[in-house]
């Protein structure tokens, strides 16, 4: 069934989360892609493993996105491509052509990379390209380089293991076994380094430990010391494939504490820290001062409120990978939240839901990808003055405001002291208008690697 484009109405376009049935409230068949660009891709991602070169093996069209995603990092020396075309395929040679396309890659640079991550694509999936002897002869020709298997396959973006979380798997898989030091700890599978605002540093640092991570990496020789982390710390949900091959395959323990915005939960993250690292929970809780740090981070969210208290706040879920908890904890310090837009909402979510159908029903729950939201008015009507302030990108764009938090994946906040610096990034958009217009559309937000 043929579908107007430009039927201008809000129907289908949003649900009053008391009426939201399920983890997946909205149907989809055609869908829009948002101008907002801040999301990291593959590309994005791959940048992180330092002193590496990416290649990508695809057709032209493909390659487009991807190289101007490096160009825009001006690290267009760190990326190659090698174009799959109609003759590569009928002749059945994609294995020699990409094996001759590396081998003439890495032959012209002037100093071969410590890292070469492969990309290939849906085309090499369809044919049954045998990557196996592709890496097999690339290893021989070249032993001083390590060759990282990565895919570019939008065919398995709703499989068990899409390329994201995948691409953050195999960042890890050059590491090798070594001693492993109980002084050392790592965080594992996220796009951007854990801010010094967050009260994790001082618990570390003060009890004798070194926190890796691979994005405050400097060089491949600092990242192989990971390998030596006693303890992996996963923050992110997409990084919990890449700890649990580490685990299998280094013997390095690990351990998911999420990012979360619910004061007690937090609470329980650092006693579960303090217990793996054998360190008096109690004394860790004084040391830090956490019970300061939450009146804090509390006490600024609910000054602002008060200050806001004529705006409506609007959150995507580009911003955080909680952004229903960051929704309760906004409204639980006095903030009114209208609308979240998120187009799925995570079982690790499911208790939030339920809280927030009780305490806020009336939230509009809206999708990002449907169609119709290439054609509804950006514009926001909300209540007395309309001023509307945006925590992520997508929201910004959906209700065409300039007042936004410009941070995607939690932006690296972290604890207590995470949460009191997003009240001063609130403070600052709702002081100062940005060009939303310009800043949405870089890509990978906070990728400077």
């Amino acid at each position: 069934m043929l579908k107007d484009l430009h039927e201008v109405n809000s129907r289908g376009a949003g649900i009053e989360i008391a009426d939201v049935s399920g983890l997946a409230p909205f149907t989809y068949g055609l869908e829009y892609s948002a101008p907002a660009r801040g999301g990291w891709t593959i590309v994005h991602i791959g940048m992180l493993l330092p002193e590496s070169h990416q290649v990508f093996v695809c057709a032209q069209s493909c390659l487009r996105g991807v190289v101007l995603s490096a160009a825009e990092l001006n690290d267009s020396h760190r990326f190659s491509t090698i174009s799959v075309d109609e003759d590569s395929v009928l002749e059945g040679d994609c294995e020699e052509i990409i094996i001759r396309g590396v081998t003439h890659i890495l032959e012209e640079m002037p100093k071969l990379p410590r890292a070469l991550l492969l990309f290939t694509s849906c085309i090499h999936h369809f044919l049954g390209t045998d990557m196996k002897l592709v890496f097999g002869e690339l290893d021989r020709r070249f032993p001083q380089v390590g060759f990282v298997q990565c895919w570019m396959n939008p065919i398995m973006r709703k499989t068990k293991m899409p390329p994201d979380p995948f691409m953050r798997k195999q960042l890890y898989s050059l590491l090798e076994p070594a001693e492993i030091s109980e002084k050392q700890v790592n965080i594992i599978g996220n796009n951007l380094a854990v801010r010094r605002s967050s009260e994790l540093y001082r618990i570390l640092e003060e009890n004798g430990f070194a926190l890796k991570d691979i994005c405050t990496c400097r060089d491949f020789e600092e990242y192989r010391t990971m390998a030596e982390g006693c303890l992996n710390i996963v923050i992110h949900p997409l990084g919990r494939p890449a700890a649990q091959e580490l685990e299998e395959r280094l013997g390095q323990r690990w351990v998911y504490l999420p990012v979360s915005y619910n004061w007690d939960e937090i609470s329980e993250r650092w006693k579960c820290l303090s217990d793996l690292l054998n360190l008096d929970s109690k004394k860790v809780w004084r040391d830090m001062e956490a019970d300061r740090l939450q009146q804090a981070a509390e006490h600024a969210l609910r000054t602002l409120a008060q200050t806001l208290s004529d705006w409506s706040v609007v959150i995507d879920y580009t911003i955080s990978s909680r952004p229903l908890g960051m929704a309760r904890l906004l409204v639980m310090c006095g903030f009114k939240v209208e609308r979240i837009y998120a187009d799925t909402i995570s079982s690790e979510e499911a208790d939030v839901l339920e809280w927030l159908k009780i305490h806020c029903p009336r939230i509009l729950v809206c999708p990002t990808v449907y169609h119709k939201m290439a054609v509804l008015p950006r514009t926001f009507c909300g209540e007395k003055s309309g001023k509307v302030l945006a925590m992520g990108q997508k929201a910004a764009y959906f209700t065409g405001t300039g007042h936004f938090v410009n941070m995607v994946e939690d932006g690296g906040l972290y604890g207590y002291g995470g949460i009191l610096e997003l009240a001063g990034l609130m403070e600052e958009a709702a002081r100062e208008e940005k060009d939303t217009e310009k800043l949405i559309q870089v890509k990978g937000w906070g990728c400077c690697c």
